[in-house]
């Protein structure tokens, strides 16, 4: 593997921007605490490892010079962040209804899934790893090692940033919580998740 030490400055700098993980992590953070923040962490983490067997075994290659294939997973991931999105705006009806609305949340919902599905289910994730990952395989290594290598390396270098993030939310919940701050905060990710929904929709075929 090439230039390990640029991959991982990149790989933090790409990991830090802000994405639908990141909106879900900080929604799931904020509403249910620290143990639901890093379920859906490990939960997003789960899904970067699928897309990087599918970097490994040529799965993303195939997403991305299928047309059909790739708006299949485009349109679901799209359509759940849109629905997650139109939840959190609708807990902002009746501060009754944002307490039923959390507590159904923490019983039926699973944060590891959200997690999970919402970065499964981004096909950008799959194009990018197909297309950053290749600028440092060295050409007389072994590929399938090095795409592992860069895989859980990326992987664990959002574990860290996540428990970071989720710690830091964690810190001032309570003041995020407070009923003036915490429906800012809904409104805000409700717009954000469905923002993510329409322009991953609205995402060409590269």
């Amino acid at each position: 593997m090439e230039n390990f030490l640029l991959f991982l400055f990149m790989s933090f700098l790409l990991v830090i921007l802000p994405g639908p993980d990141t909106g879900i992590l900080i929604q799931n953070t904020i509403s249910s605490g620290k143990k639901s923040g890093i379920k859906t962490m490990f939960g997003s983490v789960a899904g970067l490892l699928v897309h990087t067997m599918a970097v490994v075994f040529g799965l993303s290659a195939l997403i991305v010079k299928s047309a059909y294939i790739f708006s299949i997973i485009k349109y679901a991931g799209a359509m759940y962040l849109i629905y997650l999105g139109v939840v959190s705006l609708k807990s902002l009806s009746s501060q009754r209804t944002q307490t039923e609305g959390v507590k159904k949340h923490r019983k039926n919902k699973s944060h590891f899934l959200q997690g999970f599905f919402t970065c499964v289910s981004n096909p950008k994730v799959a194009v990018f790893f197909l297309t950053f990952f290749p600028q440092f395989v060295s050409p007389g290594g072994n590929h399938f090692v090095q795409f592992l290598t860069m895989g859980f390396t990326y992987s664990i270098i959002t574990i860290v940033w996540f428990f970071f993030y989720v710690y830091l939310i964690d810190f001032f919940r309570n003041w995020l919580k407070k009923p003036a701050v915490n429906n800012v905060l809904q409104g805000v990710s409700g717009v954000v998740l469905m923002g993510f929904g329409i322009k991953l929709a609205l995402e060409k075929q590269p």
